[in-house]
């Protein structure tokens, strides 16, 4: 008993010791978002005192440099059009390749897994020319753009839920007169939506705050949060470390809220799988 307590005792302590470092970071960035840039260069790990304090003069200037209001709705819009298309269409396609055993879902399933492992960096370039010539160089077009490098991990994680989904629910839907699309809203849908959730989280993550899809495709015509926050570097590398701590502290604000919110869920997704398995 003395052994197992004490062996508690030490996971919880490296578990302590290791959320304290994913946390100074943040609250890192957080402190110097209230400090002037001079004090940020000189004590970065510092918190900020009467001489030190700026008050909300960085996010005030941070907003009215980078745009900051355009730059969020364009964010809000292609994160939430983007994960909402890719929960939508990768969850019925891995309901449809998984149901459905035939060599060219068995085909499409393996390429969907394969697309996991190919580096952006080798389509890129490819890529951005075909979306330009296909006129896909704008926020809807970078909607597609994004379902098809999201497609894949979320196929996958939705298939591994299917199978474990008792087909006898599905036939007793269509015995009791639904149709395919019915029983996929009416009985498949609502029991993935755990694992609907968790594929939300991680698109939302990935597409709010990337940077290279956005710049190489519709650039600085509409500017996402990390387009518009690189705008505060000036000439010779000069950077206003103030502005750009207040921005990047807006920027996190909404993922924690949404992370915070739908956590319950993954949750909930975690022990269903465990009992269904």
């Amino acid at each position: 008993m003395k052994k197992v307590r004490f062996s508690n005792i030490l996971i919880f302590a490296f578990l302590l010791c290791l959320s304290f470092v994913f946390l100074v970071p943040i609250i890192t960035v957080l402190a110097n978002s209230f400090k002037d840039k001079f004090s940020i260069s000189q004590t970065p790990f510092v918190l900020p005192n009467s001489e030190t304090f700026a008050g909300i003069e960085n996010y005030i200037k941070g907003v009215n440099d980078t745009g900051f209001l355009s730059a969020f709705f364009w964010s809000l819009f292609i994160t939430v059009a983007s994960v909402a298309v890719i929960v939508l269409f990768t969850a019925m396609t891995a309901w449809y390749i998984t149901r459905v055993k035939t060599r060219i879902n068995q085909v499409l399933y393996y390429l969907f897994v394969f697309s996991m492992i190919v580096p952006f960096q080798m389509v890129m370039f490819t890529m951005s020319k075909i979306a330009n010539l296909l006129s896909l160089d704008n926020p809807f077009g970078l909607v597609l753009i994004y379902l098809g490098f999201g497609a894949g991990l979320s196929v996958f994680i939705f298939s591994g839920f299917v199978k474990s989904i008792p087909l006898s629910l599905e036939e007793a839907a269509i015995i009791d007169g639904c149709n395919t699309l019915q029983t996929f809203w009416h009985v498949v849908f609502p029991i993935l939506k755990p694992t609907a959730i968790t594929v939300a989280i991680l698109n939302t993550m990935w597409i709010w705050n990337d940077y290279l899809l956005p710049y190489l495709v519709i650039g600085s015509d509409y500017k996402t949060i990390p387009i518009a926050v690189q705008y505060l570097k000036g000439g010779y590398g000069s950077v206003d470390m103030g502005a750009m701590m207040a921005m990047l502290v807006l920027s996190i604000v909404p993922v924690v809220i949404f992370y915070l919110t739908c956590q319950k869920y993954i949750i909930k997704g975690v022990a269903a799988g465990a009992v269904k398995g």
